[in-house]
């Protein structure tokens, strides 16, 4: 862990955030999403979608996936709170609204990351959240969610259907979801056209209170971040504890934009008195 630790110093001369992350245990309740919403958070706003598919999620499906910031009663969930904290102070800061995350190479557990966060955020009365699935290659967000994708942003790219009609509530006030059911060929061109240049702009500007929140892929295997990047406000890094190479971080914090870069989380990584990891 030291030796991520130094690598990221040595290689950037900023501040980063370092949310240290264990992995949770399911409890098998096997309960659905909305009866662990806390009361006090339904109280906080009456907040309702009519137009936008509500889709309920099951506690036990998203413990296993390691989603754990809709439950307060969660130790876990206030390591979010404490980088949405950051995050929402950097972003209101330079008057952002849109995040990208992304990590050196496949499997830092940067979906993980970015739903909780999304979760977090949108958990705040005076802020809602949408969470888009760019990693087109391999996208992950409706998976770990456990949501049955009827339609999705495959059925916007291919014309068939408008983007109010694949949005999902996942029954949290406040949160949307833009999900991928599939890969996607030719994503680098996707991703860099202005079709998608203009619907990361409507998604911005809709709402002046919505943090956007881009899963994408990883920066070192193909070049769909890179091309996305310039389109989108800031920037989080994950980094895998013992996966990520001082090579592969220093390469990756040399194709972010150190203005643009909120922070770097350090994930997987070891925590007292027991050791547990993300996948």
């Amino acid at each position: 862990m030291e030796r991520i630790k130094q690598a990221i110093l040595r290689a950037k001369n900023h501040q980063s955030s370092e949310a240290n992350l264990a992995q949770l245990r399911p409890d098998g309740q096997g309960k659905s999403f909305k009866s662990n919403i806390s009361k006090s958070q339904d109280e906080l706003v009456d907040f309702r979608y009519e137009n936008t598919r509500v889709v309920k999620l099951e506690k036990e499906h998203l413990e296993k996936n390691r989603i754990v910031a809709f439950d307060k009663s969660n130790p876990m969930s206030m390591n979010f709170d404490l980088l949405r904290t950051h995050v929402l102070q950097k972003m209101e800061e330079n008057g952002w609204r849109t995040l990208a995350i992304t990590s050196p190479t496949p499997e830092a557990g940067k979906t993980v990351i970015a739903i909780n966060l999304a979760m977090s955020i949108a958990q705040q009365t005076n802020r809602t959240a949408m969470l888009v699935d760019f990693d087109l290659r391999r996208p992950k967000v409706g998976a770990y969610l456990g949501m049955h994708m009827e339609k999705s942003l495959n059925d916007v790219l291919n014309g068939t259907d408008q983007l109010p009609d694949v949005l999902v509530n996942p029954d949290v006030p406040r949160l949307v979801v833009l999900p991928t059911r599939n890969a996607v060929k030719n994503s680098s061109e996707i991703l860099s056209s202005k079709k998608i240049g203009d619907l990361i702009t409507d998604l911005r500007e809709r709402y002046k209170s919505r943090i956007v929140i881009f899963d994408l892929p990883p920066l070192l295997v193909t070049d769909d971040a890179i091309a996305l990047l310039p389109k989108i406000d800031c920037v989080l890094l994950v980094v895998a504890n013992g996966m990520s190479t001082k090579r592969e971080i220093e390469d990756s914090l040399r194709l972010l934009p150190a203005e643009n870069l909120i922070g770097t989380i350090l994930n997987k990584a070891d925590v007292e008195p027991k050791a547990y990891y993300y996948d």
